[in-house]
């Protein structure tokens, strides 16, 4: 652990001169130089804005021609914040889910006063100039023949009222990927999955209906999102949802056997869940359909009951392919984000906010899922963006970026 942090941190090397005579003689020396003592502190170096002064060194030859140094690439022509601050804006927003005003009073903190409505068009225009590369990412994860899905309402605020948005996350291959819409509807995952084929791993929302038939995504099923029906039934049957639980607890214990022999997706683990977890699943099966006709089916036992039935062959669709995972935690833990965001800056202004929001949520996200610094990544190509060709792009999102940068 030593090593790691010591690896991570910047050294900064603080001399302090020892007294100049002698503390018991009061000589004045020479002395005899000695090895230091050195001790290691982790300090905290308080945020700090710096005005970048750019002068370009200019030239005149004895032909007359005059030349000077490039001016150096900035976010916009003649822009007066720099890539940096374009980040941190972005970064504190949508990975700390802090709103506008307050970032505004860390900058205020640091040294200057930058106006929220400043703070917003850094944003949105952040958003603007980083749309190819999202637009990019949403293409993979639609290529992709295994993706996770779910979605969480998202408040707008129209010139009346607010009203409710959504917004959708899609995760594939170490893409996060969010998407804004004005509604729950079915044409959301339709506009981003189309008619790709594989595995969709979502819960029971109708929503998901128009990708998930024949020919396209097989459907997956969640075994959390069953579970949280019996934990809602828990005080009305206690006994019968321990058992419910027991049964699923048995199968998640197959999962930790497999991570712990390292077999994780492979045929070893295809083999040991049908040996190990195809016999629970039947168990299971067996008691939910014992336990059908014993509760009223609008009862909070009778729900979990039902709901298990009417999923049961994507529930155990797992049992057939060893990549798929038992539920669908990995998209629900994606929009925790978004919860925090609702709860900090409430709302979007409107449903461009909503798309703009959506673009840097899955730029930040895809950066941390694939362990980059999304303030080092954005400040970098948001001044490439302009120069970089179309053709190109993949080679700029935050999976490749990190070898791209080693390799320069």
């Amino acid at each position: 652990q030593r090593d790691k942090r010591n690896q991570q941190l910047e050294l900064r090397v603080v001399e302090h001169p020892a007294a100049a005579s002698c503390p018991s003689c009061q000589a004045e020396g020479p002395f005899v130089a000695l090895p230091p003592d050195v001790s290691d502190e982790i300090e905290y170096l308080t945020e700090r804005l710096v005005r970048l002064r750019h002068r370009m060194e200019k030239k005149k030859c004895s032909c007359g021609a005059i030349f000077s140094a490039p001016a150096p690439v900035r976010v916009t022509e003649g822009g007066l914040y720099g890539p940096g601050l374009h980040a941190y804006a972005v970064v504190s927003k949508c990975a700390d889910a802090l709103p506008l005003h307050r970032i505004s009073k860390r900058f205020a903190r640091a040294g200057m006063d930058i106006a929220r409505s400043t703070l917003t068009d850094l944003f949105h225009r952040t958003a603007s100039l980083l749309a190819p590369i999202y637009d990019r990412l949403l293409v993979l994860v639609a290529a992709s023949d295994y993706g996770n899905a779910d979605e969480t309402s998202q408040p707008v605020m129209d010139e009346d009222q607010c009203r409710r948005g959504f917004v959708w996350t899609f995760i594939a291959g170490g893409i996060i990927a969010y998407v804004f819409s004005k509604d729950r509807g079915g044409e959301t995952p339709q506009r981003i999955l189309g008619d790709t084929t594989g595995y969709l791993q979502v819960d029971g929302h109708t929503g998901y209906n128009h990708v998930c038939v024949p020919p396209q995504r097989e459907r997956v099923g969640c075994l959390a999102h069953a579970r949280r029906y019996f934990h809602k039934a828990r005080d009305h049957c206690p006994n019968e949802c321990n058992a419910a639980f027991d049964f699923i607890r048995r199968l998640y214990e197959v999962e930790v056997q497999a991570a712990q022999a390292k077999i994780l997706g492979t045929d070893a683990h295809r083999i040991l869940r049908r040996e190990r977890s195809k016999p629970v699943t039947e168990q299971l099966h067996t008691w939910l359909k014992q336990q059908q006709g014993r509760h009223d089916p609008k009862s909070p036992m009778g729900k979990a009951v039902g709901y298990c039935l009417r999923q049961w062959p994507r529930l155990i669709r797992f049992l057939d392919d060893p990549k798929l995972r038992l539920d669908n935690n990995i998209s629900e833990g994606a929009l925790r984000i978004i919860a925090l965001g609702r709860d900090n800056f409430r709302w979007v202004g409107h449903d461009e906010a909503g798309d703009n929001l959506a673009i840097l949520q899955t730029i930040v996200a895809t950066c941390v899922a694939n362990r980059i610094n999304p303030q080092h990544y954005i400040a970098d190509v948001l001044i490439r963006m302009d120069t970089h060709p179309a053709s190109e792009i993949d080679t700029l999102l935050p999976m490749h970026w990190r070898d791209r940068v080693a390799a320069a």
